[in-house]
């Protein structure tokens, strides 16, 4: 079998399982470990898979530039904004993460509402211009462009000078063994920053999310009051998650 088939096959897996064991694949089509794992560098290298120890999952549609992530899934995004809405309680203070998910989760905020939003992201801020009740407070810091939202030493420290009823985090993917997972080191830190500063910790992953692993884990699920999804909540896992004892609040129900 050529490499291009091989890769191929690997691919189609992929979509239907969720997940390749190397050894098993190798096994299949005799082959050795190694050739497999070979395979799957190379489709890693190429943004088509994350490796993982043993094999390989699915990658995060959000390793796409910002402009490009934000046309991925929007109605599904609008959906999930929708039921992230209701967990703000008027006059609480709830931190926005970045990102296009908390973005529509800005834009579909009541136009009368009053409450206190601390944001890290630029874009999240500019969309509350408008809304006259609502007290807009920007972390500062350096400007990390994938994801427009400030990182960094300064973005930390002013990280800590805050406090907050919710915290709506933002996720590029949501595995049941592979946990909640972001594609940069410096975001990570600064997502768990704010959720030390937050009474509760939701985090947003819509659909193309659920099943999906980025390269930085974030939190451990423990540490979550749940996670808002529209994913279908017979999906393996989902349920796995809630055999875990992690609260699905499903926006598509």
């Amino acid at each position: 079998m050529l490499a291009a088939e091989r890769h191929a096959l690997l691919l189609t897996r992929l979509a239907r399982d969720g997940k390749l064991v190397a050894k098993d694949i190798a096994t299949e089509l005799h082959l050795s470990p190694d050739s497999i794992r070979r395979d799957l560098r190379e489709l890693a290298a190429a943004g088509l898979c994350q490796r993982v120890y043993g094999g390989a999952l699915p990658v995060s549609a959000a390793i796409a530039d910002y402009a490009t992530r934000a046309g991925i899934e929007v109605a599904s995004k609008d959906q999930l904004a929708q039921a992230a809405v209701r967990l703000i309680d008027p006059g609480s203070t709830v931190i926005l993460d970045g990102g296009t998910t908390n973005l529509a989760v800005a834009r579909a905020l009541p136009p009368d509402l009053f409450c206190t939003v601390i944001t890290h992201s630029p874009t999240i801020a500019s969309a509350l211009l408008d809304h006259s009740g609502i007290e807009v407070i920007i972390l500062g810091g350096r400007l990390f462009k994938h994801s427009a939202v400030t990182c960094g030493a300064a973005a930390m420290e002013a990280a800590q000078t805050i406090s907050a009823d919710l915290f709506l985090l933002g996720v590029a993917g949501v595995h049941a063994s592979e946990g909640l997972t972001t594609g940069d080191v410096e975001e990570a830190a600064m997502k768990r920053a704010l959720a030390s500063r937050a009474a509760e910790t939701y985090a947003l992953a819509s659909t193309e999310k659920v099943g999906a692993m980025s390269r930085f884990r974030i939190l451990p699920f423990e540490q979550l009051a749940g996670i808002v999804t529209n994913h279908p909540a017979h999906d393996p896992t989902l349920l796995e998650l809630q055999e875990l004892g992690v609260a699905i609040i499903n926006a598509a129900s």
